[in-house]
């Protein structure tokens, strides 16, 4: 399990994730904030964006032990990839609700735009598997 490459993906993804809870994507003024206070969004900023990175963290983690069947593991890799990309879709849906001159970009948003592109990874690891497996599988 361990020595598989795709389970090093789907960990890094899974604790990037978790970490993206912590870390602000973006910072700025709202419009509608009359304080002008600085507000760093992070992914518990808005209920959707909570469940959203939980839900991607979970199932690269529960993933990671599905290594018995893999086009499970394969399915259940690409939905995560596919909302891991509606995350940062809703992070930017967030930010028009924000000043567009003082809203800018952190540098930690670095961690939910890493999250698909190690799914990709882990995906396409568990494809050359499975690759492998039916080609062997046909010698026999």
């Amino acid at each position: 399990m361990i020595q598989r490459i795709q389970t090093i993906w789907l960990l890094i993804a899974s604790a990037l994730g978790f970490v993206s809870l912590q870390t602000s994507f973006f910072s700025g003024h709202r419009i509608s904030d009359a304080a002008k206070e600085m507000v760093f969004v992070n992914a518990r900023y808005n209920l959707f964006l909570n469940v959203a990175t939980i839900a991607v963290a979970l199932i690269a983690l529960i993933a990671i032990f599905m290594f018995k069947n893999r086009k499970l593991q394969l399915r259940m890799t690409i939905i995560a990839v596919v909302l891991s990309i509606g995350t940062i879709a809703l992070y930017f849906w967030q930010k028009q609700s924000f000043i567009p001159e003082e809203t800018s970009i952190t540098l930690t948003a670095i961690i939910p735009a890493a999250i698909p592109v190690l799914l990709i990874l882990a995906a396409r690891h568990i494809w050359k598997d499975e690759k492998l497996v039916k080609s062997v599988d046909r010698l026999r």
